[in-house]
């Protein structure tokens, strides 16, 4: 049955940048509608009503604004108050498929008006249950047909003569979400382009006194060489910083494409609505401590005007390209011009990031602080550097995330193209509630953060500091094909911590073999060891060293090279430069060569001899081993091919929606469904269980023991009522059970014990040996489900032996979840047990993956344990809590 859901209005962007909002009509737009027809072309009229009848756009337009039906919708596109274009369905009531038109104004062709809009109206549709639209045209409306096919949706058309019957199925498929992401992109790469390549900029705020944060901003950009027109708004003042100013907005003789806007929080909107008046199409506001009526006003001022936004309460943007030169900040120094993006939340992390950076020598190409992020985010900046020609290395400070599925898409894609790292932050729960009371944003809990920096291959880093490490060694050496480390170093002690810190980063210290072993004797000093730590003594020369570093960065038994090096005597006397043997290698070296300088460079530093190789330096080895150990991971997740997902047979969807809403509807506030509901569901999906009966007194648990007792005769009997959750603590199993009167007994001790709590028990046969395993699934309101698996039973909580992912789960992410617990080698034959049925635990693990993905109702489920043996996967105990929820499809294009 079509149920009629309400679409708030929304504010999106048009593959041009330009942004338009998306509503429901309504009977009061009838005119504009009408409008709309009466203005369009003869050849256009045409073209969608098949004719030129004068009464055709009247009876459209009336329909289109009829009052609202279920089986009908319109949706309408409009631009600062005109509308643009319209999309909407219509058809028989209970239909699943229903007949669907278009229309867009003229001037606003090939702006991506239509798709956009059947976008939102294909949403609109699945959640009322429709499945299919159906739209004639004619044969020759080339652009109508194009638009259809370039949907990304499956189109099937049938040819009658002078006209086209196409058929446009609505699941979402990877090519959808694929075309999706392909229009997202171009269209916020466009809309950033007044942001981070104006040709104009005007300074609102800068004040008189030089301690003002605008007074800042308004030097940084005319001393850091702006190419483009700068000018400055004071209702006083003449000039500014040697730079021209005018009373107000409305006043400049140009109007800019960015303003900077840095005035008391109070005067923001105001400000804002002045900027939006006069045509400005980005702001940067770096105002601070607005409160929610203000937020509210600045947001609905940009979305109505079309203005991109970034902050408020932030540190500013800079771009460094050579023919931009902005420096929008208000920070100590300029940026130099280099190939990092870099995008903060926090403006005191960007200082130190920027500051770390020059100290390395590392430049950017584009800094932007988000500030509290209400409009501009981290996932709009790693689309900008994927397309600017210049961006290699993408650094990223998030303490929340706005659309985290959108991210993780985007961050995937970005990510094979170049580093994208990050710093964890919020990991610890201080560190939570500091977050969300900076940004105002939700707290996230580390394993779902971590899951999603893991399947996306983001580098997270724990501090700021770990961040700069692996930059450095991923800017300036190549990426190491594996985990296997050659330690050299000139004094055994120095060697024997770095090979600990390379062992407690996750790497491999392998003892070398006796052919590479003797090739590096020969080349060392007497007393030398070759082993792994390679210790070349203090003796060793320069070329000796040389040598010895170029043949194991070369040798295929070794993935990278740590040298830790202390100053010696020897050395001193000799004249010999032992890190310039580094820096200066023998021809190209196949992996990466890092050094440990204790006591000698900073704490990361990159070293570089002119016409030589850049070399990353640390002061300790344990910062050297862990950027090692992200450069490996790294390199170990390129190598791997992107994950699909595989088909599931046996899945009703429908079936399990109808089963929820029916639950939802007798429980209008959610709970724990019964036993029966909750196998129900787990059959919609195939997910296999253990047989079982439900028992509602001592007779029926006889009959249902007789039938379902193994060979051994022996039965499990668990209590159920609503809400209990851990049966064991309760002591509301018993197992073992054979024969009616031991079944009978076990009835009775659960009917004492547990009164009217009791609504009846469930009966299972006793399961075969195999490991316990627990697979759950817990919704999160801004991530959507996070997959856990792990080690089950009643150890679950005590181990917390636990891996995540979030859903939809690809192969990969499965193959990760079953191998990544610590238990996981008991599925694989440990010392000799027989090994799980590992093809019906992936099985499993995609089920549920669907499952949760399907009904967003679903808060949370336990199964647990979940016994895998070589014979197959069963769920012997689960748990299921349903909510009332309607959630936003995380795909669908719209501005926050």
């Amino acid at each position: 049955m079509m149920t009629e859901i309400q679409q708030a209005p929304v504010h999106a962007l048009l593959t041009d940048g330009t942004t338009v909002r998306i509503r429901q009509a309504s009977p009061g737009d009838h005119d504009a509608v009408l409008q709309l027809y009466e203005a369009m072309s003869p050849e256009n009229l045409r073209l969608r009503f098949f004719s030129l009848s004068p009464v055709s756009a009247g009876q459209a337009a009336a329909r289109a604004t009829a009052p609202g039906r279920p089986e009908h919708r319109t949706l309408i596109a409009e631009q600062d108050g005109r509308l643009v274009g319209l999309a909407e369905y219509d058809g028989p009531s209970g239909s699943a498929t229903v007949d669907m038109a278009l229309a867009v104004a003229d001037d606003w062709h090939h702006r991506g008006v239509a798709t956009l809009l059947l976008e939102h109206l294909a949403d609109a549709a699945r959640s009322a249950g429709i499945t299919a639209f159906t739209a004639d045209a004619l044969a020759e409306n080339h652009e109508v047909l194009k638009v259809f096919h370039d949907l990304g949706l499956h189109v099937t058309r049938r040819f009658d003569g002078p006209e086209v019957r196409c058929v446009v199925e609505l699941t979402e498929d990877e090519n959808y979400l694929r075309a999706v992401e392909t229009r997202g992109s171009l269209a916020e790469v466009a809309s950033l382009r007044p942001v981070l390549r104006p040709g104009s900029v005007a300074v609102i705020g800068a004040g008189r006194k030089p301690g003002s944060v605008g007074r800042a901003v308004l030097r940084n950009i005319r001393s850091g060489g702006f190419t483009g027109r700068l000018f400055a708004v004071h209702p006083e003042a003449s000039t500014l910083c040697e730079v021209h100013a005018y009373p107000s907005v409305a006043a400049l003789p140009h109007v800019p494409d960015l303003a900077v806007v840095a005035v008391p929080a109070a005067a923001v909107p105001g400000v804002a609505e002045e900027c939006g008046t006069a045509g400005v199409r980005a702001l940067l506001v770096v105002s601070a401590g607005l409160d929610s009526h203000q937020s509210a006003a600045l947001r609905e001022a940009c979305h109505r005007h079309g203005m991109r936004l970034v902050g408020p309460n932030c540190l500013g943007l800079a771009n460094t390209e050579e023919n931009v030169r902005l420096d929008a900040t208000f920070a100590a120094r300029h940026p130099g011009p280099g190939t990092a993006g870099v995008a903060v939340q926090s403006g005191g992390v960007g200082i130190a990031l920027l500051d770390g950076l020059a100290r390395l020598g590392i430049g950017v190409s584009s800094f932007v602080s988000l500030g509290d992020k209400y409009d501009t985010s981290g996932n709009d900046l790693l689309q900008w550097w994927e397309s600017d020609g210049r961006t290699d290395l993408a650094l990223l400070h998030l303490e929340s995330f706005g659309n985290p599925r959108a991210f993780s898409r985007t961050a995937r894609r970005v990510a094979r193209r170049m580093p994208v790292l990050t710093v964890d932050a919020g990991r610890s729960e201080a560190g939570r509630r500091a977050a969300a009371s900076h940004t105002a944003a939700a707290a996230t809990p580390t394993m779902t953060r971590q899951a999603l920096f893991t399947q996306a291959g983001v580098t997270a880093t724990r501090t700021i500091g770990e961040l700069l490490d692996t930059a450095a060694l991923l800017h300036a050496q190549p990426l190491p094909t594996g985990t296997r480390v050659a330690v050299v170093s000139n004094a055994g002690g120095v060697g024997v911590l770095a090979a600990d810190a390379c062992t407690e980063a996750g790497l491999n210290v392998p003892t070398l073999g006796t052919d590479l072993t003797d090739e590096l004797l020969d080349l060392l000093p007497q007393g030398a060891s070759a082993t792994n730590p390679v210790d070349v003594t203090a003796a060793a020369g320069e070329e000796q060293l040389r040598a010895c570093v170029a043949r194991l960065a070369r040798h295929r038994a070794v993935d990278a090279v740590l040298v830790a090096l202390v100053p010696t005597a020897v050395a001193a006397a000799t004249g010999d430069d032992l890190v310039r043997a580094l820096t200066e290698p023998h021809g190209p070296l196949a992996g990466p060569v890092l050094a440990v300088l204790p006591a000698q460079a900073a704490r990361v530093e990159l070293l570089k001899a002119e016409g030589g190789t850049t070399l990353p330096a640390y002061a300790v080895a344990e910062d050297a081993a862990r950027a090692l150990s992200h450069a490996a991971a790294r390199a170990a997740w390129l190598s791997r091919p992107p994950g699909t997902m595989p088909e599931l047979s046996g899945v009703d969807a429908q079936e399990a929606g109808r089963i929820v809403a029916s639950y939802l509807e007798e429980n209008p506030e959610g709970g724990w469904p019964d036993p029966q509901t909750t196998g129900a569901l787990l059959d919609c999906y195939g997910i296999p269980q253990l047989p079982w009966a439900w028992a509602r007194d001592e007779d029926e648990a006889v009959t249902a023991a007789e039938r379902l007792a193994g060979p051994d005769g022996q039965v499990v009997m668990k209590a159920y009522w609503p809400g209990l959750l851990h049966k064991s603590e309760q002591h509301a199993v018993h197992l073992d059970l054979r024969g009616p009167a031991q079944v009978r007994a076990a009835h009775r001790d659960l009917v004492t014990r547990f009164g009217d709590l009791l609504t009846g028990v469930v009966v299972q046969p006793l399961a075969d040996r195999g490991t316990e395993l627990f697979a759950g699934v817990v919704q999160d309101d801004v991530f959507g489900p996070l997959v856990v698996f792990g080690l089950g039973g009643t150890a679950t909580e005590l181990l917390a032996d636990h891996a995540g992912r979030l859903a939809p789960l690809s192969d990969r992410d499965v193959h990760d979840l079953i191998t990544s617990p610590r238990c996981a080698p008991l599925l694989f034959g440990y010392r000799g047990a027989p090994a799980a049925d590992l093809p019906a635990l992936e099985q499993l693990l995609h089920r549920l993956s669907r499952l949760a993905c399907d009904l967003p109702q679903l808060a949370e489920a336990d199964l647990n344990p979940v016994l895998a043996g070589p014979h197959g996967v069963h769920a012997l105990d689960v748990r299921i809590r349903l909510v009332p929820r309607h959630t936003n499809d995380p795909y669908l294009r719209r501005l926050r």
